[in-house]
């Protein structure tokens, strides 16, 4: 069964595995300790570290182990914030970060974080008080403009923070542009490098990164955290003296050599298998939008890691994509809020302005195959089909043109949340109750509905469900019609959409 997730997890790698089942048995001892075990443990840590160390780009004591990826952030964040807290508590962040990044900066900005003694006050740079985050916007392909960043930095910044590749689309960011612009403010700038470091280092004057082992085939529960020398950094919570003081707790020296073995062996074999799966994802990418009719292909298309596509396909729930997928024998990953038991729809698509409804990430490992991906190829199309006549939606939606009544023609009974069509006020007018309807239905209805008016008619589409606000413009720009834009109700919000052609 072809394992096509990870970007969230990659299998463990084989060098890993032998690392770790020689470690168990050479790296059980303390190895704070003096005596022979111990001192055998310090040298398989030390030899661990400088391995990492030198993946990374940076001295051996500028780098800890931590227990996650997670947690290499979330120390990051708040140690460099607390370091300079004299400074301020503004942040900056792109509006694509993982959300781990997110939450750290949110609580470091809110709860005293910078502030060792808890104090409050104005915020105004002497880091009391409430603080303030700022999210630098991304284009359709969900990079940042490195000038955008550069132009929110300000005097009383303490930290910035932006991600090397993007975990749900894989595009890469300008990290070192940003970098530059970030040293030249006098503002530290941590890099959440969790998706790019199997690749090669990140270039540029960074101050802060973090990553996790699980990502490039290391085991779970180990993460990195460099902190270059000169970056004030303060480490919040209890301390001890293990991992210079910012990693408390009993180091897991197998684990981290299986982490550090394993990342060296996916670096040496980076260069080639990145031509092969960058050759297998454009593949993908070219092939997609020929076998499934639409469907939008997101992220950029050259600047990108290697192994990850994510597309989108309208009429469709994410949910049943991904399970019909899973029963033809492909894991893959979706960021469409039907399979979100938040029903949020993806941070990163809403921030990109692109479809999520009927989300796929494909995000390959090393080893995969051209057959496997002929495979999907050709698995994939049945699987987008029987999902969406099971939603009902007609196979000329698929086609490109509206389907419809005659114009002004209601149809079902039009009440309320029943997903039926009623006549607005105007005759050339109509209104689509999708009220207790989660996507994809309200685009499914608005697709029905819009042939059901003139060239210049309106669509005002009912919906409360949260995708909604993404999926109706995005289908406007994929179907060529113009979103006039959104009416807030007492009870979720009318879309309005003017038919064009």
């Amino acid at each position: 069964m072809p394992y096509f997730d990870a970007a969230s997890s990659a299998p463990l790698h084989p060098v890993a595995r032998q690392a770790l089942i020689a470690a168990l048995d050479e790296g059980w001892a303390d190895p704070a300790r003096l005596y022979r075990e111990g001192r055998r443990a310090r040298l398989l840590l030390d030899a661990a570290r400088e391995a990492a160390a030198e993946a990374v780009g940076c001295r051996p004591d500028e780098l800890v182990f931590t227990s996650s990826g997670t947690r290499a952030v979330h120390d990051g964040i708040s140690g460099a914030v607390s370091g300079r807290r004299r400074v301020g508590r503004h942040l900056v962040v792109s509006a694509v970060e993982h959300s781990s990044v997110l939450h750290a900066v949110e609580r470091a900005a809110s709860d005293g974080a910078s502030d060792p003694g808890g104090g409050s006050g104005s915020g105004s740079g002497d880091g009391s008080g409430s603080g303030s985050v700022t999210e630098v916007p991304v284009g359709r392909t969900g990079a940042v403009s490195a000038d955008a960043f550069a132009a929110v930095l300000r005097a009383d910044t303490a930290l910035a923070c932006l991600q090397s590749a993007n975990h749900e689309v894989g595009t890469e960011q300008p990290v070192a542009e940003v970098a530059e612009a970030c040293r030249a403010a006098g503002v530290p700038l941590l890099v959440d490098a969790a998706q790019s470091l199997a690749w090669g280092p990140v270039t540029g004057p960074w101050s802060l990164l973090a990553a996790s082992a699980h990502k490039w085939g290391g085991p779970a529960g180990v993460g990195l955290l460099a902190v270059r020398k000169g970056v004030r950094f303060a480490p919040r919570g209890p301390v001890d003296e293990r991992e210079s003081g910012r990693a408390p707790g009993f180091e897991d020296v197998p684990a981290i050599v299986a982490a550090a073995a394993s990342l060296r062996a996916v670096r040496a074999e980076a260069a080639a298998e990145a031509v092969r799966l960058r050759g297998l994802v454009d593949l993908i990418r070219a092939r997609v939008p020929e076998l499934v009719p639409d469907v939008e292909v997101v992220g950029d298309p050259v600047r990108r890691l290697p192994g990850l596509v994510t597309f989108s396909c309208l009429y469709v729930d994410g949910e049943a994509l991904l399970h019909g997928l899973d029963a033809a024998g492909f894991s893959v990953s979706s960021g469409s809020s039907c399979t979100s038991s938040t029903l949020v729809p993806s941070h990163v698509l809403r921030a990109m302005g692109v479809l999520s409804e009927g989300n796929v990430r494909v995000s390959l490992p090393r080893g995969t195959s051209s057959d496997d991906v002929e495979r999907f190829l050709a698995v994939l199309p049945g699987v987008v089909a029987e999902v969406r006549e099971k939603l009902g939606a007609p196979v000329g939606l698929s086609a490109g043109t509206p389907v419809g009544t005659s114009p002004g023609t209601p149809v079902g009974a039009g009440t309320p949340g029943s997903g039926a069509f009623a006549p607005a006020g105007s005759g050339a007018d109509l209104v689509v109750d999708a009220i207790g309807k989660r996507c994809p239905i309200p685009v499914i209805e608005l697709a029905k509905g819009i042939g059901d008016v003139p060239v210049g008619g309106v669509v005002r589409v009912l919906a409360d469900d949260e995708a909604a606000r993404l999926d109706v413009p995005a289908w406007c720009e994929m179907r060529g019609q113009e979103y006039v834009g959104a009416e807030e109700l007492e009870r979720g919000v009318a879309y309005v959409v003017r038919r064009v052609e």
